[in-house]
């Protein structure tokens, strides 16, 4: 199986579902997930939140884990990678006043790799400019961002999640599996384009070295 080198965007205060169930739901399956924070270092970490539906208007917030960074946001070179995850919760609030981070999720777009949003990572995508056009689910708080940028915001159950192109969303942290499910099958999908050029120049020198 071809294997993914994917990069995680976080911050503070970050979902905590939404952050270690990717990040060891992807490696279980052999992808490399490098998790950055602005400003931060590997061994660092970020605090995560709890986010859970308790039958008040909306929903509500407790401290979770500290989660210990693997990779250093300054050397991120979004080129290197073949597709980003962005949680929800808190940070991306904060991260998409951060303009390399803006580049990083442009650069996803740009060259149409894979990319995950789940819950109010819709936050950063608006602030990136990149979903003009683009179907997507959030966070329903996050609808009006959606709208604002162009992109059409698509009501589902929080257990669902949807797909255009390259882009998987989900609502938030109880779509995780179908959320996963959908974007390893988008991951495998770009990997196999991926190689196509590779497989067909090492057909054409098979047919050159048969001909000699």
């Amino acid at each position: 199986m071809s294997t993914a080198k994917l990069l995680l965007l976080a911050g503070d205060y970050v979902e905590d579902y939404e952050i270690m169930v990717p990040f060891q739901a992807l490696q279980m399956v052999g992808h490399t997930v490098h998790v950055v924070c602005p400003d931060k270092k590997a061994g660092q970490f970020v605090r995560t939140s709890i986010h859970d539906f308790e039958g008040d208007q909306t929903y509500t917030e407790k401290v979770g884990h500290n989660f210990v960074l693997n990779a250093t946001f300054a050397d991120v070179r979004a080129q290197e990678y073949d597709g980003v995850i962005i949680p929800g919760g808190r940070s991306p609030e904060y991260i998409r006043l951060n303009q390399k981070v803006l580049d990083i999720v442009r650069h996803f777009f740009d060259e149409n790799k894979p990319v995950a949003a789940i819950c109010h990572a819709a936050q950063l995508l608006a602030a990136a400019d990149v979903i003009e056009g683009r179907k997507l689910s959030a966070y329903p708080a996050s609808a009006p961002d959606v709208k604002l940028a162009g992109g059409k915001y698509i009501e589902v159950p929080m257990t669902e999640a949807v797909v255009d192109g390259n882009l998987v969303t989900g609502p938030a942290w109880p779509a995780l599996s179908t959320w996963m499910a959908k974007f390893l099958v988008v991951i495998d999908t770009y990997l196999a384009e991926k190689a196509q050029p590779v497989r067909a120049s090492l057909g054409s020198a098979t047919v050159g070295a048969t001909n000699l």
